[in-house]
């Protein structure tokens, strides 16, 4: 299990340094390409967690790897992670920055689902008017599932509004399947 609250630590250093240095958008670009580039799952991710793997030799490798193109901060914090042994912070830890990055910014994530793509008038207009009621700016992210029948689905920080068909249809289920109804019939 990845803990977020050491993750949001590490963070919020590699933030304050990069702040120190003027360079907050880089190090968050430098951070989500070296996450990346790790991925979840697959040969580079598989090295970078392996416990068997001496720390001297992986700091090698990563730096060899991202040296030249990556921001030293960046570098340095993942360097650390490889002497802690907690790799598997890493892409909680860039996750955590990105918040923190945009939080700065003023700036909340935004994630709106829908059954179908929404186009940039419709997808812009329910942008403005959640910023207009909450009082924020969003960096908005669009996904498309088909699942969701028609209708929104918006995520906003750890705030969901699901205003789709598929979840007024299980929100419908629940209620009618719930044991409370059944409570109030009478043999």
């Amino acid at each position: 299990m990845v803990n977020r609250t050491l993750a949001r630590r590490y963070a919020i250093a590699i933030l304050s340094l990069a702040a120190d240095r003027g360079v907050v958008e880089r190090v968050g670009t430098d951070l989500s390409a070296i996450a990346h580039a790790i991925g979840e799952a697959g040969p580079a991710h598989d090295f970078f967690v392996a416990p068997v793997v001496d720390r001297p030799d992986k700091e090698r490798v990563l730096t060899q790897a991202f040296e030249p193109a990556v921001d030293e901060i960046a570098l340095h914090a993942l360097l650390l992670l490889v002497r802690k042994r907690r790799e598997m912070l890493l892409s909680t830890i860039v996750a955590e920055y990105l918040a923190l990055q945009r939080g700065t910014r003023g700036v909340e994530s935004l994630t709106v689902t829908s059954a179908r793509a929404l186009g940039a008038e419709e997808l812009g207009s329910l942008v403005a008017g959640l910023e207009r009621v909450y009082r924020k700016k969003f960096e908005v992210t669009a996904v498309v599932d088909p699942a969701l029948i028609g209708g929104v689905r918006i995520l906003m920080g750890d705030r969901r509004i699901d205003a789709s068909v598929a979840g007024r249809l299980d929100a419908l289920s629940r209620d009618l399947f719930s044991t409370d109804q059944y409570a109030t019939i009478a043999p």
